[in-house]
Order: structure tokens, then C-alpha cells, then sequence
């Protein structure tokens, strides 16, 4: 997809790598000799460390019937790790194909014959593949090409080195399947991999349906062309944009999803204007629009069928097996308008779960200090006093609606309504004017296919959920220990706020849904932009197909 620059240097290559293997250095210096009484070969070392990581998981323990006693490790290692004969290369790959990725690239560099395990799982994608997301940011003081992942296992922080352009200089639009998707400065959008540093780049913008660019004299592109219109109307004339307008308006999320009609991978794209749906395949040089519908918020793909939601609670189904795109309505309108960021996920029970996370502005975050004003084309909006007031021609306000009276079943638009509608610039009258946003409540729908309908699901005592810039996940509590059941970990996606105000505080948290109380993940170490998202660790290089 384009002349991307596909992986980078041997020297970013090898600093990425440090980052990710050099704490096998820090949990004892293994591979270069022993505790202290007696030398030790690589393979005694390699099987000393593969205890050391079981006895850090006790569901591996249990799996493998491993038994140790942790206070007493060390010790009791070296005397075992003498009578362990050289496991076998298929028996290493069955143990260390269920490591987390961090741990398994530190098993890689113990010796030869657990690098070769490591490589195959590696080449072959054949590695744990419920892997624990991790939080990506990244930090001024990093770098401006420095990731920072932070991993919920071992509440620490990986730095990793990106190719160009800086990851500071983009925006974030989706995280899928271990990649990231940015739009860059020139609004061209990039897939980037982290923990291999590949880099893909896909289609150009000028080839969405909706944009055309506009050359100066020398052939450059100078500013775009954005329409607006759907597959069913026209709603106004072009306008003009620049390059930073555009970025900002244009992108809302992208997803990066296995296609296993073509053994590769397709990228779809939600786009304004009105929140509209492209795809492309690898090796498509243009972006291919699905008219005629709009208001898309998420999206899920199984089986060749791309299942989208909109802010009506509307989910179509598109099969892109063909070379024809064909929809068909899974679920009719819900409410006239949503006032909820929404999300759709495969079901722990099979079939498709909606989620709406409600969002709450706090009444003492807005008031003292300067007003903030929106102001499209045709009207003027205004927080004062945590009201949101449409201005008339008389100046005379009038109250729509105070975000704290908005209960669940309350669909009148407030002030993410006002922010929704295209064309609307924030003119502050001080350089501290921000609205804080927190997450308040997540609430969640069995999709009813025969029914056409949603049903009101209250828990989910045996799964949890990741929500934000990322592909929606569902994941097992038993599969990952060290998350918490019935819970729901988010990250702030909310592009109108997040771009309006890029100086407020991030909605970064963890909602227990059996009282809905909110924590903390971490304290603010990240920068606002890109802003923080989860991402599932991935080892696979991506198919060579999708880079052509």
C-alpha cells in the first residue's frame, strides 16, 4: 500500500529490542554465569530463567503442575536446575508460547536453543495470542519518537524506538491487533507495529471519496477540498481546508482487521463528513467508500462480514468477500439520538454486545475563569455556568440542556452534541480555559439478532473490557489474572473534546460495573497527544502482501 518505509534501521531495530529483552539484566543477570557458588552453562541458565518467569505466573504453575516455593527460589533452583535434562525444542515452544510477550523476548536471548523456540513462535504467530493489553503514550521526556507502553502485569513501562516521522507529530486514529494507525502532518495515514517497528504506509488521503486536493503553481498540494455529502444527500457546498484543519476534522477511527478471504489484513476507516465508512485491502492503492449510510461509531469484522454501530444504535452488516459490497440491517434505530460514546464487541456468549459509556462533566471543573465559545457557521454555542446556551440573532440564550440532568433514558443533545456537528472552532478568551470529562457509567446490550432488538445486560462476572481508540475488547478474566473481573478499562476517545481541548485532563481509568467506582490506572505521565489508547502486544510481521 504505497512506498511506505517498512521497518527501520539495524541501530533503531536493536534499541527497541534492549528496551523490551534487557530486564532478563534486571531480574538477576541470567546467561552469563550463576548465583555466586558455581558456573552454570546457557542451557542450565535458560531452564533457571524459564522457572523464574513460571513462578511469576501462578496460572502457569498450576497448568504446567510446576511447584516452587517463591521465598525460597533461588536456592532451590540451582539445586534442581542440575538434574534437568535439555528440554526439547516442541516442549519449549508449548511453554513458552504462553509467556507474555515482554517475557518471551527475554526468554529469546537466554540461549541457543530457547532463541530458536523464540524464533519459531515469532515466525509463526504460534505465541499466546490473548495477550494483556498495554497502555501506549507517549512522553516528553522520552522523545518525540519514543512509544511508551505500560504493561498492567508488571506495572512498568516499556520504551520503544518508531521510525519517522515522530509519533509525537501524529494523531492517533485506531489500535488494532498489535498496530497502531496515525495520520501524519501531511495527513497521510501510517500503520506502525511498536514492538517490531514496521511501518506500513497505507492509501492517500486525496483518494477518499470526499477529499480532493488543491495544487499551487508548482504542483504541490496546497489545501483540500472537503464535500459534504452521503450516499443519500448533499448537505452543503465544499470547503476549503488546510492540512492541520483537515487532520482534525477528517479522522475519527480506523481499524486494522484479519481478512481471511485474501490470507491478509484490511483496514477500514470511520471519516468525516458524518462519520462515514471506507475500507481498503492490502495492496489497494485508493480508499473504497460504502455509501449510503453515515453516523458510524465502531466497528467489528468476522468471518468477512463488517458489522458497524452508529449513534442510533443502527448496526449493519457489509460482506467485502465479493467484489460487490453488500449491507444488511442487523438492528433498526434504538433512540433518535444517543448521547453516549458506543462500542460493539463479540459477545463471551456468541453474538454481538453493545456498550455505551456515559460521560459526565463535573459541575465545579466549569465556571470561574474564562467562558469558552463555539461558534459554526450558523450559530453560536456557549459554556457558562455549566450550561450549554444556543446564541440567537437577539443574543438572547437559551438553555438545551445541564449535563447532570441527563439520566440514562435522556437523549436531548448537551454539550458533545454541540461539539458533534462538524464545523465548530473553539475561540477561548484565556490560554487555562479546559472542561474535565470523566467516565461514569458503562452500560451494556445483548444484541437480540432474531428480535432485531437490545437487551439490557447487568455484569459480566466472568469478562472484562477495553474501550477507547482501540478495536473494542471482550477478554477472559481467567486468561489474565492479573486483570479485574467485571470491569471495564477505557481510555479517552472522545476526538471532539480531545481536540478542542488538548490541554484538558485524559479520561483514563479503570469502572468497576457492579457499583460503577472509577480508578485510576496510573498517575498522568503521558503526553496529551497522540493520546494514550490500549494496544495488544504482536510479534507477527505483518504479510508481505499488505506492503506491496
Amino acid at each position: 500500500m504505497g512506498g511506505a518505509p517498512r521497518g527501520r534501521s539495524k541501530k533503531t531495530r536493536g534499541a527497541a529490542g534492549k528496551n523490551w529483552g534487557g530486564a532478563a539484566e534486571e531480574r538477576g543477570g541470567l546467561g552469563s554465569g550463576g548465583r555466586g557458588k558455581r558456573s552454570i552453562g546457557e542451557e542450565e541458565a535458560g531452564d533457571i530463567f524459564l522457572l523464574e518467569l513460571l513462578c511469576l505466573r501462578p496460572t502457569l504453575l498450576k497448568k504446567f503442575k510446576i511447584r516452587a516455593q517463591v521465598d525460597s527460589l533461588p536456592i532451590e533452583l540451582e539445586t534442581l536446575v542440575g538434574t534437568l535434562p535439555g528440554l526439547p525444542l516442541d516442549v519449549l515452544e508449548v511453554i513458552l508460547g504462553n509467556l507474555e510477550i515482554p517475557d518471551l523476548i527475554r526468554a529469546g536471548s537466554v540461549c541457543c536453543s530457547w532463541r530458536a523456540a523464540y524464533t519459531s513462535l515469532r515466525d509463526l504467530g504460534r505465541y499466546k495470542q490473548s495477550q494483556t493489553p498495554c497502555l501506549f503514550y507517549s512522553s516528553k521526556s522520552a522523545g518525540d519518537n519514543v512509544a511508551c507502553l505500560y504493561s498492567l502485569v508488571e506495572k512498568r513501562v516499556y520504551k520503544l524506538t518508531l521510525p519517522e516521522p515522530p509519533i509525537r507529530s501524529r494523531i492517533l486514529i485506531g489500535s488494532s491487533n498489535g498496530w497502531l494507525i496515525t495520520a501524519d502532518e501531511r495527513l497521510e495515514l501510517l500503520l506502525v507495529n511498536p514492538v517490531t517497528g514496521e511501518q506500513i504506509a497505507l492509501p492517500s488521503v486525496v483518494t477518499i471519496e470526499h477529499v480532493k486536493p488543491i495544487f499551487d503553481g508548482s504542483g504541490a498540494i496546497q489545501k483540500f477540498e472537503l464535500s459534504y455529502y452521503t450516499g443519500e444527500k448533499v448537505y452543503r457546498e465544499p470547503e476549503i481546508h488546510d492540512r492541520s484543519d483537515l487532520r482534525e476534522e477528517l479522522y475519527f477511527k480506523a481499524f486494522l482487521f484479519p481478512d481471511l478471504s485474501s490470507g491478509s489484513y484490511i483496514v477500514v476507516l470511520i471519516h468525516h463528513p458524518y462519520y462515514q465508512l471506507s475500507f481498503a485491502r492490502a495492496g489497494d492503492d485508493k480508499w473504497t467508500w460504502i455509501p449510503p449510510n453515515a453516523g458510524y461509531r465502531d466497528c467489528m469484522y468476522m468471518d468477512g462480514v463488517l458489522y458497524a454501530l452508529t449513534k442510533l444504535g443502527e448496526i449493519d452488516a457489509f460482506d467485502l468477500s465479493g467484489s460487490t459490497v453488500t449491507r444488511t440491517v442487523i438492528v433498526g434505530k434504538v433512540k433518535d439520538y444517543i448521547y453516549k460514546s458506543m462500542y460493539i464487541i463479540p459477545s463471551p456468549w456468541g453474538g454481538l454486545l453493545q456498550v455505551w459509556r456515559i460521560v459526565d462533566i463535573p459541575r465545579h471543573e466549569v465556571g470561574e475563569g474564562p467562558e469558552i465559545f463555539y461558534a459554526p457557521d450558523h450559530k453560536g454555542w456557549r459554556v457558562k455556568n455549566h450550561r450549554v446556551h444556543e446564541l440567537e440573532d437577539s443574543g438572547a440564550p437559551g438553555i438545551l440542556k445541564h449535563p447532570e440532568q441527563e439520566d440514562e433514558d435522556c437523549d436531548a443533545p448537551g454539550i458533545e452534541h454541540a461539539l458533534e456537528q462538524g464545523d465548530v472552532d473553539v475561540l477561548e478568551n484565556g490560554p487555562a480555559t479546559y472542561v474535565k470529562y470523566i467516565t461514569k457509567k458503562i452500560q451494556l446490550y445483548k444484541v437480540d439478532m432474531v428480535g432485531k432488538g437490545l437487551v439490557k445486560v447487568y455484569c459480566l462476572p466472568e469478562h472484562l473490557l477495553f474501550l477507547g481508540h482501540n478495536q473494542s475488547l471482550c477478554l477472559c478474566a481467567e486468561e489474565h489474572p492479573q486483570l479485574k473481573a467485571n470491569h471495564v478499562y477505557f481510555t479517552d476517545d472522545h476526538k471532539e473534546l480531545i481536540m478542542s481541548f488538548k490541554d484538558a485532563n485524559r479520561d483514563i481509568g479503570v469502572l468497576n460495573l457492579e457499583n460503577h467506582k472509577r480508578k485510576e490506572i496510573l498517575s498522568k505521565i503521558w503526553c496529551d497527544l497522540p493520546c494514550p489508547t490500549w494496544i495488544v502486544p504482536n510479534l507477527t510481521k505483518m504479510n508481505s502482501a499488505f506492503s506491496k
